[in-house]
């Protein structure tokens, strides 16, 4: 047997779930992936007609966009026509075969992706007046957004879009502090489909420009087989740690994030083969499915891609901030969201005497690291944003590189037909983040037309006495109800459009939005797009928790708890960077930055310590409370604090490390 042939039977020697088995809890748990199976003619329609989705977002990103309403309706009208091909109305409809009402919607569909197009010169005239049957296409447009975000992302999302033009249309009917005039049908109509303020708005913009740019990236880097590498790379880097397996997992599912726009996809794509290779070794079930879970949410939270929603914080955010300072700023808190968890499973697999993988079970390093150039891609990509070059530029850079890249290796070499299939993937990939935008579009025109968004904030902080860290904890509460079953770019938008609002006028009272601090609005929107993502690992609603569940076969509440509980770095993190905003690298110097770090990562070993119950032995209920508060003075950002942490700290770490247990831990090893 060949070495290359070698590598991938260790590397896969505890992988245990079938494809089919992984597309199916996919299908539970991801909306996005519940789609037909086509064969016949239907089966080339769809493939081209993707296909061709892709070629007119390429096009556009080389030679320029068209007019704002022409390029974004084209952009929706792709969308919504292969969400009603593919995505059955009902989860047990038959996946073979289209009914004729789906085929009736593709058909509206077209009206509304081809409106603006047809009509462009008149409509841009007509200064809001409808004629004709502009009402009625608007109408039909709204109404197919809303059943095409219920096919493709979920129910929630569509249930608070639906709420919100109830609110527009019912204003005067609302208490006082939510009270608006209210808008006819007429006025919401125009403002949803012929201003940029509703569907056609900045969540679809970007869905049109940025996000499927990378997307398609995404599509290009998976077909030179960077997903499984990272598994490999991640089981030569970490596997023969203590406990190597869960760091495996954790290492893997950062890399992942770097191009998954989807939690539960991440958990399944690198769950497969961790949650397996964890529950071998001697993880308890909950513990395994945990480990994934809360990893896999945080790569939505790892630059440089962020779950596609860093290309939505830039242009919400606005004052000349680009994507690499949204990409700069999220370094250290994603750095220490990983640290975390990894910190916590280390003294899990001590508290269990849990080894790494022995040598048998180790794959070829030599081999593994010759493919490095495999991930050359995406550090070319982060070294074109970081010299300034555009953001869609850089995509299509990427793009070329992967093919580029992919030829240095005759088994990850890319020929024309698996071209082709990227531009394929990367448009089906697309479909659910139309729906997602276009419908959240619907939630902030709504909330710009009406000022829902300064009355909440307002209200929030009265209710909360002008507390920051009880507005804190309010605006914390409200971003993970919204984030509950909503992807990462709806998610984003709802919780930045809602809840973040109140932070800013917290932080930056009686300001204008022009005036207010980067800083401030940095802090503020990462705030809610913590919670918001970690939405996924909370019970009662924790679909990524959920998803490693049912390759764990664990408790899926159980397993939700435990992974909430890894991720304790997420529920502190965001008030960190609030109190502290250092942590995002604005307006600061490096021994600023190096001195929060230290004191932040010694903080989340003493909270790791207390959380687990283990450090150089069993820690006392005592030891505990006291880690857990050591911990949290480190956090908080104050020269009192961290003096006063680390002095405790110094205590509980000497304690420990000389009553430590002399026992030799390999004699409590697991044996799988």
């Amino acid at each position: 047997m060949d070495d290359k042939n070698n590598t991938k039977l260790q590397t896969n020697q505890f992988e245990e779930l079938s494809v089919e088995d992984q597309q199916a809890i996919l299908e539970k748990y991801d909306l996005e992936s519940n789609t037909r199976t086509l064969g016949g003619v239907l089966k080339h329609v769809i493939f081209f007609g993707l296909m061709a989705f892709s070629l007119f977002q390429l096009y556009t990103a080389i030679f320029g966009q068209f007019p704002a309403q022409i390029q974004r309706t084209v952009h929706l009208g792709f969308g919504l026509v292969f969400i009603f091909l593919l995505f059955p109305a009902k989860r047990k409809l038959s996946k073979t075969k289209i009914p004729f009402y789906d085929f009736i919607l593709a058909i509206g569909a077209i009206l509304v992706g081809s409106y603006w197009t047809i009509n462009y010169h008149r409509l841009v005239q007509s200064l809001g007046q409808l004629e004709g049957m502009d009402f009625f296409v608007g109408l039909l447009a709204i109404l197919l957004v809303l059943e095409a975000a219920r096919r493709a992302v979920g129910l929630p999302i569509t249930i608070i879009a639906s709420l919100f033009l109830v609110y527009a249309y019912l204003g005067p009917y609302f208490p006082d502090f939510m009270a608006h005039r209210g808008q006819s049908i007429d006025n919401i109509v125009n403002l949803m489909f012929f201003t940029t303020d509703g569907i056609l708005g900045t969540p679809l913009a970007v869905s049109s420009t940025y996000i499927f740019a990378f997307l398609l990236f995404g599509a290009f880097l998976v077909k030179t087989g960077v997903g499984q590498y990272f598994n490999d790379l991640s089981v030569a880097v970490a596997g023969k740690l203590t406990g190597g397996p869960a760091k495996v997992a954790i290492f893997s599912s950062a890399l992942q994030g770097t191009i998954s726009g989807s939690s539960v996809a991440n958990v399944v794509t690198s769950g497969a083969y961790t949650i397996p290779m964890m529950k071998s070794l001697g993880y308890k079930k909950e513990f395994a499915g945990a480990v994934e879970a809360s990893s896999s949410t945080g790569g939505q939270l790892m630059p440089p891609i962020m779950g596609a929603a860093a290309f939505l914080m830039v242009e919400f955010i606005g004052r000349g901030v680009t994507y690499w300072d949204i990409a700069k700023a999220a370094a250290i808190p994603a750095l220490l969201y990983f640290t975390g968890i990894w910190i916590m499973t280390h003294f899990e697999a001590k508290r269990l005497g849990l080894r790494g993988l022995t040598d048998d079970q180790m794959p070829d390093r030599k081999e593994i690291f010759k493919k490095l150039y495999l991930i050359l891609p995406i550090f070319l990509i982060i070294v074109l944003m970081m010299v300034g070059v555009p953001v869609i530029h850089s995509a299509l850079y990427g793009i070329v590189a992967c093919i580029v890249v992919s030829m240095f290796n005759k088994d990850t070499r890319i020929g024309p037909l698996d071209i082709l299939d990227a531009l394929v993937d990367g448009a089906r990939t697309a479909l659910g983040v139309v729906a997602a935008t276009a419908c959240a579009g619907i939630i902030v025109g709504v909330v710009v037309k009406t000022g829902l968004g300064l009355s909440l904030a307002t209200s929030l902080v009265k209710l909360a006495g002008g507390s920051i860290l009880l507005t804190l904890f309010f605006v914390m509460i409200a971003s993970l109800i919204l984030g509950m079953g909503a992807p990462t770019t709806a998610n984003y938008v709802i919780t930045s459009t809602i809840a973040a609002p109140a932070i800013i006028a917290l932080l930056a009272p009686d300001t204008p939005q022009s005036a207010v601090p980067i800083v401030v609005l940095l802090s503020a929107h990462f705030f809610v797009f913590y919670f918001g993502i970690i939405a996924d690992i909370t019970p009662p609603v924790a679909l990524a928790a959920f998803a490693a569940s049912g390759i764990s076969g664990g408790d899926p509440i159980k397993t939700g708890v435990q992974a909430s509980k890894l991720a304790i770095a997420a529920f502190i993190i965001p008030y960190m960077v609030v109190f502290s905003p250092t942590l995002l690298m604005v307006d600061t110097n490096l021994w600023e930055i190096i001195w929060v770090v230290f004191t932040a990562l010694t903080g989340m070993i003493a909270i790791g310590a207390g959380m687990i119950g283990y450090w150089y032995r069993k820690v006392t209920w005592i030891e505990r409370i006291l880690a857990v508060g050591a911990g949290l003075l480190l956090i908080y950002p104050e020269s009192f604090s961290d003096i006063a942490g680390l002095i405790l700290f110094a205590v509980l770490f000497t304690i420990q490390y000389m009553t430590r247990e002399k026992t030799d831990q390999n004699k409590k090893a697991v044996i799988a």
